[in-house]
Formats: C-alpha cells, sequence, structure tokens
C-alpha cells in the first residue's frame, strides 16, 4: 500500500467538517459514567496471509503473529490508544496476525473490556507495569507533567514484560495514526549487534537536549565520543528485545536516569536516556515512518505542518493532542486525519491533557 499523499487545502476542508461534528455532539452534553467508544469494523486476512490468531492472550508466541505491537494504555490517552489501533487494522493487509502487547499501570479490567469491547477479534494482552514503583522514584521534574509519569518510561521496561518468545516488537506511541502498512515498517533491517531502529533527524539541535552542566563535564560529554550522534523520537521504535536483553539497555538508561537526580543534566522527560544510551547506535528508518511534532511545541502546542515528503505515520508529539483540539473547536488542519479513527461515543468527565 503506497504512503498516503496529503493534501493542506483538503486538510483545512476536513477539519472545519470535524470541527462542526464535534461541536454537534458537545451539545448533545456529556453523560455520566466512564468514556465509551463505539464498536469497529472487523478487518480480514488476506488470502496470502496466516490463518488468523485467536482473541485474547493465548496467541502471543504463535509462529502465526506476524507484527509484535507494544503500546501503553491508561484512562487519559485511551482515546488515542483506540484510534492508533483502528489505524493499524485498517491499513495492513494481514489484521488478523498482528498482537498487541497493552503495558498498563492501573485500571486493567476496565482497559481490557474497553479493548475488547471495540475489537472483539483482537489478539492482545495487557501486561501490569511492575517496575512502576521503581520508576516513579528515578523520575526528575521535566518541562510538562504528563511527561513525568511513569507509563512515559515503560517502553525501557519491554523487554522484561514481553514473553521471551517475542523477537521483534513495533513500539506505538498513543498519539499517532498510520496510513500504511505496518509490516513495512515491522521488516525494517536491523543489522547484527543493534538493539534498536528508528527514524534519525541529524539536522535537529542535539546539543539542547542536554544542559550546559552536561557539555561541560568532559567525563559526561565524552559518552558520545566516536558516535554520530542523533535525535531520533521515541514514538515510533523497532525493538529486538533479546539484542536488548544482553545489552542491558534497560539497567543502562536507569544509570542515566539516576545520575540525572543527584545533578540536572537534561531537561525532557524519558528521551535524553535514550539518547545517551541509543544515539548513533541505532537502524535508521525512513523519515515515513514518523511524522512527529504534529502536537506543538511542550508550551503552547501551536499548529505544524507535515514536514515534506511521503507519510506513513502521522505523530501528534507535543502538547497539542487532535482528540483536544477537536473537542474544543480549535483544530489544526492535520487534526482531520485523526478524526476518521476516532472511536469514542460519549466522555463522562474532562481529560487534563497538560
Amino acid at each position: 500500500m503506497p504512503p498516503l499523499p496529503l493534501s493542506s487545502t483538503l486538510l483545512l476542508l476536513l477539519a472545519i467538517l470535524s470541527s462542526s461534528s464535534s461541536a454537534a455532539g458537545e451539545r448533545d452534553g456529556p453523560a455520566s459514567g466512564t468514556s465509551r467508544f463505539r464498536e469497529a469494523p472487523l478487518f480480514y486476512n488476506a488470502p496470502s496471509c496466516p490463518a488468523p490468531l485467536p482473541a485474547g492472550p493465548d496467541s502471543a508466541c504463535s509462529p502465526d503473529a506476524l507484527v509484535h505491537v507494544a503500546m501503553t494504555l491508561d484512562v487519559t490517552y485511551l482515546r488515542g490508544s483506540m484510534a492508533a489501533v483502528l489505524s493499524v487494522l485498517q491499513h495492513t493487509d494481514c489484521p488478523q496476525s498482528i498482537f498487541f502487547h497493552f503495558v498498563a499501570t492501573s485500571a486493567a479490567g476496565y482497559l481490557s473490556a474497553t479493548v475488547a469491547g471495540s475489537f472483539p477479534s483482537l489478539a492482545f494482552q495487557i501486561h501490569p507495569f511492575a517496575d512502576e514503583p521503581s520508576v516513579a522514584g528515578l523520575i526528575s521534574i521535566s518541562v510538562r507533567a504528563a511527561l513525568d509519569r511513569p507509563l512515559n518510561y515503560a517502553r525501557s521496561y519491554l523487554p522484561r514484560l514481553i514473553p521471551e518468545c517475542v523477537r521483534r516488537v513495533v513500539y506505538l506511541d498513543s498519539d499517532l495514526v498510520l496510513v500504511d502498512d505496518i509490516a513495512g515498517l515491522a521488516s525494517t533491517l536491523i543489522p547484527d549487534g543493534v538493539a534498536l531502529a528508528a527514524p534519525e533527524y541529524c539536522k535537529a539541535n542535539f546539543t539542547s537536549y542536554f544542559t550546559p552542566t552536561f557539555w561541560a563535564n568532559p567525563a559526561l560529554s565524552m559518552a558520545f565520543e566516536g558516535r554520530r550522534a542523533c535525535y531520533f523520537n521515541t514514538g515510533v521504535m523497532v525493538m529486538e528485545l533479546g539484542r536488548w536483553r544482553d545489552g542491558g539497555y534497560t539497567e543502562r538508561i536507569e544509570d542515566w536516569m539516576e545520575l540525572q537526580k543527584r545533578m540536572r543534566i537534561y531537561e525532557l522527560g524519558s528521551l535524553p536516556p535514550f539518547l545517551l544510551v541509543f544515539a548513533g547506535r541505532i537502524a535508521a528508518v525512513e523519515h515515513r515512518w514518523n511524522q512527529h511534532g504534529l502536537g506543538g511545541d511542550n508550551y503552547r502546542g501551536l499548529c505544524r505542518d507535515l514536514h515534506p515528503g511521503p507519510v506513513s505515520l502521522l505523530h501528534w508529539s507535543g502538547k497539542g493532542k487532535p482528540w483536544a483540539r477537536l473537542d474544543g473547536g480549535r483544530p489544526c488542519p492535520v487534526d482531520a486525519i485523526w478524526a476518521p479513527y476516532d472511536l469514542l461515543l460519549r466522555t463522562a468527565f474532562p481529560i487534563d491533557d497538560s
């Protein structure tokens, strides 16, 4: 399936239509109780695909699981997660051969029932984030409260949570949608000895992710010596789980977090420790697989345009989330791409995306 061509004129028109639809829904008023989601369409495997996986957690180790996807799952970002799952299923040739691994810290019963209600045939498992208490003690305050949630660090612990029978997993954030077949991303060539693949952005100001204290200390800044260290966004990654475990990368990330607690060497959540461990040591992925930054900056969440080039995945990283902007009647043009994947029926309480 070729990447989706996008027209800014069409986006603007769709944004206006989506905004009108959202406003009409708001006039009906919120209902009491928890968020409710409609059932998604059922997508079927193409003839060339293996037999469909059974619903539930029993097929995590099945050889018929062509792609393993890992995501975090919580009440606050559930609406985004549901849209992301729908987008994955809608655009792949083998939707019944994808296994989803969800990591949750609480409300596992509600989350599991909600996912199963909207995706009755989905093969998935919810993994409790057992490391949450220790992670909470390692987190330093960053520029935005949402970045300081322990669940935001769960991606570093996936090799401990996912069964060892799973060799490779695609990690996805909850604020994105795919418009291409995830099998193309999952099949990324990763050389021997490399544990991670992601789109790199070598023109970004890499030094800005670390404090003057870090760069002024030769014992710290030499961590990047001999590496062509480039920024990469951790919201879309292909992970070789066995190589990760063998390299002790979770422990290496924790070491940098412990140092951050003693002396402030970076400013922005879970990203800098990932950069310290992996920057310059990853396999590159085409940029079309992470059109990131669509949520704007971390302070005001201003609208941003797409980067030039083809698009396979749109990612609303940053402060502004498409569901919040659509509900508030202030969407950015690109939010209209997210709107068709929204499965929400009604929301019982306001969700704080600050």
